[in-house]
């Protein structure tokens, strides 16, 4: 279980910082406004998405929040991942671009199988 729960930290650390903590941090600046806009999305979709971040990635990294928000925010992030593939595939071809959401995606999955490995854990124990 001590591995499990490493496991998890670990990959929703990760989705914490690249979902949360770069966006906040970034979404303001002339290079993030014109990814956005080179996928032919609206200025306020980019903001409105980081907002959307922020509360999914607070959802996923305090414990006390409800499971099922935290189902809802693994699903909001699953499609975002799969989203951002798509529109990058769509716009820039087959590239390294294309990929990264995928690859942030199966962190997000490894997230998911062990938050829920834990949680069988905890309710056996009960």
């Amino acid at each position: 279980m001590k591995t499990t729960k490493i496991i998890f930290w670990t990959t929703t650390i990760l989705i914490f910082l690249f979902e949360g903590v770069m966006p906040a941090l970034t979404s303001q600046t002339e290079l993030a406004k014109e990814g956005i806009k080179h996928l032919g999305y609206p200025e306020y979709f980019g903001n409105a998405l980081v907002v959307f971040k922020i509360l999914g990635v607070l959802a996923l990294i305090i414990p006390q929040v409800p499971g099922r928000i935290k189902e809802w925010a693994y699903a909001g992030f699953a499609f975002d991942f799969i989203f951002a593939s798509i529109s990058h595939f769509a716009v820039d071809g087959i590239d390294f671009q294309g990929f990264f959401p995928l690859i942030v995606l199966a962190i997000l999955v490894v997230s998911y199988v062990t938050y829920h490995k834990i949680q069988r854990y905890n309710n056996i124990a009960l």
